[in-house]
Formats: structure tokens, C-alpha cells, sequence
């Protein structure tokens, strides 16, 4: 009897031919999509929104709703057909992950995608790994259950940095001290600029105390000329008090909660 070769490679399944090798940028997938939107054939919905959104007539730019999604174009046989998961033609996956909701389909199951009845979308990082804020609208970090400030629908909103949508976007997303969002690229950006306050409320969005202590210590050894001092009134943009404190160039810092990020609200009262 011939004795088999322990070391052959086991057979691919029919239904897995083809896996991770096509795709675009944003998903690894054997199929397209017909937008039914413009009728076209695009590998992924992000890249139907690239093309559309950098058309030169403005009325021709618009988004492609997922849901409305009803034909896809096999990769592997080029057949069209209406969505599902296997290609009714040759048998692939088209997709390791789909959603029948979202008409979604990603060989990279290595995401951990989910889809959240709430949001109505398909998310990454494992369902086990996120809850849904049903005040901000969301799926969140489960680090950040219990540990953050909502916000009504703070991720149905625009970054504050460079204005793309926040719910369905398919970068990272920061939630600030303040309950608000944006970008994790922007973010850090915004970080690198010494930009310490959400561009929304203003409120303090990093630990400033080290910041605060060495300002306190400088003002307090620059005494103003007589001339200007006087009193002023300030809103604090991070307690939302006001105080009524000396007058100095370089600052002036909240009775309250003693951080500097104020601002004055009167003119000079020296009289």
C-alpha cells in the first residue's frame, strides 16, 4: 500500500476559493456592488462615496444608502445577481462576514464585525467589546460604560476638525472628558497644535494641572503697572461660573475649580 504524504495541504472548500485575494482599500471581498443610486458598479460603498463626492457638478455628488443595495457582481465568476452571501452562480463566499441588512460583505473576519441593532450598522472591535449608549447614540469601548459624558447623539454629528460624518465613519473616534467627538487622527492633530479645548464647548479636553500650577506661579511673580489694576469678570469654560478676579495679561484663573481656561465677559471695573 502506498503510504499517503502526512505534509500535503488539506483542500480548500469550493465556498472559501479566492479568499482575501480580491477587494479594494476599505474590505477584502469577492464581489462589487451596483449602486442603485447612479446605477454603477463600485467594489465598496466607501469607495461609490469617494468617486461621487469629487465629481465637478455638485448636484451630481451624493452617498450611497447601504440598505438600498439590491445586485452585486461576483468576482469570481463575474455574475450578477441579487445579494446574498454565496454566489448563486459558482458557490464562493463572497464574503467571510455578511450582513443582510447592510448588504456588507469582508473576508477579514479578523475585525471582529458586528451588527448593532441600534446603530442599524454593521461595527468593528467585536460585539463582546462594545455597548450601545442609548443616549449618545452609539456603540462605545466597554471601558467606557459608566465612564463617560453623554451628549444626545453626540456621534450623529460631524468631526469638529474636518467635518466628515462621525456615525458611520471608518476611522477611529475620540470621546473627550466632555462627552463630545472626533476623530482620533484629528484629535491627535488638534494635540500636536496645543490646542487644549473642545472646539465645541471649549471645555478642557487634557490634564492641564501642570499647566495651570506653572501659569498660577508665573503671574503670580509679574505684578501688573498700576494702571491696570483693576477687576474684571470671567465665565469659566469649564465649571460655567463666574468669578470676578484681578486683572492680568497673562491669565486669569476661576475661584471655582482654579483652572485658567476662562474668559472675560466685562469690560474693566476700575472705578
Amino acid at each position: 500500500m502506498e503510504q499517503q504524504d502526512s505534509t500535503a495541504r488539506p483542500l480548500t472548500k469550493a465556498s472559501d476559493f479566492g479568499k482575501l485575494e480580491h477587494g479594494c482599500e476599505h474590505y477584502r471581498r469577492r464581489c462589487k456592488i451596483r449602486a442603485p443610486c447612479c446605477d454603477q458598479i463600485f467594489p465598496c460603498r466607501h469607495c461609490h462615496n469617494e468617486a461621487m463626492s469629487s465629481l465637478i457638478n455638485p448636484k451630481d455628488c451624493h452617498g450611497l444608502v447601504r440598505q438600498d443595495v439590491k445586485q452585486v457582481v461576483c468576482l469570481i465568476c463575474n455574475a450578477e445577481q441579487q445579494v446574498a452571501q454565496v454566489c448563486s452562480n459558482c458557490g464562493v463566499n463572497m464574503g467571510e462576514y455578511y450582513c443582510d441588512i447592510c448588504k456588507f460583505y469582508d473576508d477579514d473576519t479578523t475585525k471582529g464585525q458586528f451588527h448593532c441593532e441600534e446603530c442599524g450598522i454593521c461595527r468593528l472591535g467585536g460585539r463582546d467589546k462594545f455597548f450601545h449608549c442609548k443616549k449618545c447614540g452609539c456603540c462605545y469601548s466597554t471601558s467606557l460604560y459608566d465612564n463617560h459624558s453623554c451628549v444626545e447623539n453626540s456621534m450623529k454629528n460631524f468631526c469638529p476638525v474636518c467635518y466628515e460624518y462621525l456615525f458611520d465613519s471608518i476611522k477611529g473616534t475620540r470621546i473627550m472628558k466632555c462627552g463630545h467627538t472626533m476623530h482620533m487622527d484629528c484629535f491627535h492633530a488638534m494635540a500636536e497644535q496645543n490646542q487644549y479645548r473642545c472646539p465645541i464647548c471649549s471645555k478642557t479636553v487634557f490634564d492641564m494641572s501642570g499647566v495651570w500650577r506653572s501659569l498660577h506661579e508665573e503671574i503670580e511673580a509679574v505684578a501688573m503697572p498700576e494702571v491696570y489694576q483693576y477687576e474684571v469678570s470671567i465665565l469659566c469654560n469649564d465649571c460655567n461660573n463666574t468669578s470676578k478676579v484681578r486683572f492680568h495679561i497673562l491669565g486669569h484663573k476661576c475661584t471655582h475649580c482654579n483652572s485658567y481656561n476662562t474668559r472675560r465677559i466685562s469690560a474693566p471695573d476700575n472705578q
